[in-house]
């Protein structure tokens, strides 16, 4: 008899139909599997002999051929062991295909029969429900992820025989009722806060006005002046994940095996911070299974480099299309991926080698040749990418031993969220969220200048010998103070302090 079973594959962080189409046939014993699959599906037969055997069911010993359609398609993991279980024991007449042909089925078994959890289950069911499906059997181990997708059916399995006894009509498994993303979102706290990072009005100001406009940022300074104080607290300031933006991190995170499954859905914007040592294919994804990377792993949050200059130079330039297009493409022999990486650069780095370059607490000990030598380690075109230059010096005895708080990352906020609701409203016919992503369209539209700001911006241009790009970013960011302030044109003023996080331009061109 040939059994049919739908279930779903994964590319990237999408999910495709694949049906296994099963047969048994008279003669000699053997396990076939076609249909361009990987090691891990055809080493499936001992998984799925002994599952089906430890279940008190009854392996064929005749022939089995199994194939995975779409043929041509390359099909990868652990996902199918359930669904081609459930194959055989449909093929044996032991279930109606009617009764199956309905649900999306997924789960790897393991040899005593239990269904273990998978990577990857969130974008398979969003994909599955936007092309129709409804019905869903997974891995109860991946229930709570499952949990926050509405309008469908999902009914988590702890084994192959709770799964047979389901669809045989001896036992009843609920559904899973739908959570609310909200209620996650209000029990969220987070464990850093502005209001304990002492001084640094300067660097705060630049902070708020990166989190009001989504725009990179870098802090240089000397050790010890809290630069990275300040980077893990920037996303205390960030607007709050909206639930699509919550499902498309999730996504992500599912695929590469790191979503934390008691929560099953994430509430904070990611805070990713790889170690200087990290490889090419570590930031930006890759491997034998083409996994997402550092930067696809910030998405919708926050990628913090820590002492940018100690990272191969070429593994940081792969930054630039990311921080451009909002996307990066992984390339490998039998495939391409595109993973979303739209997310806030946040760098820092010491001014020189000593680290006390422009300090007006220490002297610098190096040569102007250490100097340019460490700072050409990061390439004009990186930096022109990132729209805030800030300088961070040490605090005084005095800024640190005061007792009372600064001002709160949540009255911070505040403001952030009005900056961020007025380029809502600006940007709703588009698919821009914030004035750093602003294309040539809007930026003529939105960041028309009156001539003493046009005059003002010209001799900053040919002062600082500023590139396109970086003029493009000024006007950004500019457009951004003036949104934190009520404004509905950028005014002088605005074009003042935009043009002051460039300085860095001149004082550290290399």
């Amino acid at each position: 008899m040939l059994a049919k079973v739908l279930t779903y594959g994964l590319q990237g962080i999408n999910g495709y139909p694949v049906t296994i189409e099963l047969d048994i046939n008279a003669g000699l014993p053997g396990y076939d599997v076609v249909g361009l699959a990987d090691t891990a599906i055809k080493e499936s037969k001992s998984r799925v002999k002994a599952a089906i055997k430890n279940s008190a069911f009854n392996y064929p010993i005749n022939k089995v051929i199994i194939n995975l359609a779409p043929a041509d398609t390359k099909k990868e993991g652990s996902m199918y062991d359930l669904p081609i279980a459930l194959g055989i024991l449909i093929a044996q007449d032991l279930i109606s295909n009617e009764t199956v042909k309905d649900y999306v089925i997924l789960g790897e078994l393991s040899l005593n029969g239990d269904v273990r959890k998978l990577n990857g289950i969130l974008p398979m069911l969003i994909s599955a429900k936007q092309a129709g499906y409804t019905k869903f059997i997974i891995p109860s181990d991946n229930a709570m992820e499952a949990s926050f997708i509405d309008q469908i059916e999902v009914y988590p399995v702890s084994t192959l025989k709770d799964t047979v006894a389901f669809f045989k009509g001896e036992t009843i498994i609920n559904k899973l009722d739908c959570r609310d993303y909200e209620l996650n979102l209000k029990n969220h706290d987070f464990s850093h806060d502005f209001a304990y990072v002492k001084g640094q009005a300067n660097a705060k100001r630049a902070m708020e006005i990166a989190a009001a406009g989504g725009h990179n940022i870098i802090l240089i300074g000397p050790p010890g002046a809290g630069k990275t104080m300040l980077a893990k607290c920037f996303p205390s300031i960030l607007p709050n994940l909206t639930f699509e933006e919550s499902l498309e991190v999730t996504k992500i995170h599912s695929v590469a095996g790191v979503l934390d499954q008691k929560k099953g859905i994430i509430v904070e914007r990611p805070f990713r911070s790889p170690h200087h040592t990290s490889t090419l294919i570590a930031l930006a994804g890759g491997g034998q299974k083409a996994k997402p990377g550092e930067i696809s792993m910030a998405h919708n949050g926050v990628l913090f480099l820590d002492e940018m200059p100690e990272y191969k130079r070429e593994t940081i330039e792969t930054l630039r299309q990311p921080m451009e297009d909002g996307f990066i493409t992984v390339a490998r022999n039998s495939m391409t991926v595109q993973y979303p990486a739209n997310f806030v650069l946040v760098a820092s780095m010491n001014p020189c080698p000593c680290g006390y370059y422009g300090s007006t607490t220490h002297e610098c000990k190096c040569s102007p040749a250490e100097i340019h030598r460490y700072l050409s380690k990061i390439s004009g075109p990186l930096l022109d990418r990132i729209d805030l230059h800030v300088e961070v010096d040490s605090i005084n005895y005095d800024e640190l031993t005061h007792y009372d708080l600064e001002e709160s990352s949540k009255e911070i906020k505040q403001r952030v969220n009005k900056a961020r609701d007025v380029q809502l409203k600006r940007f709703k016919d588009s698919k821009i969220y914030s004035n750093a992503k602003m294309n040539e369209k809007e930026f003529k539209e939105y960041c028309a200048l009156d001539k003493e700001s046009t005059d003002l911006l010209e001799m900053a241009f040919n002062k600082l010998h500023l590139s396109a790009r970086a003029y493009n970013r000024i006007l950004k960011v500019a457009r951004t103070i003036a949104d934190l302030e009520g404004k509905e044109n950028i005014e002088k003023a605005h074009i003042l302090e935009a043009i002051q996080y460039r300085t860095l331009d001149k004082k550290y061109t290399v």
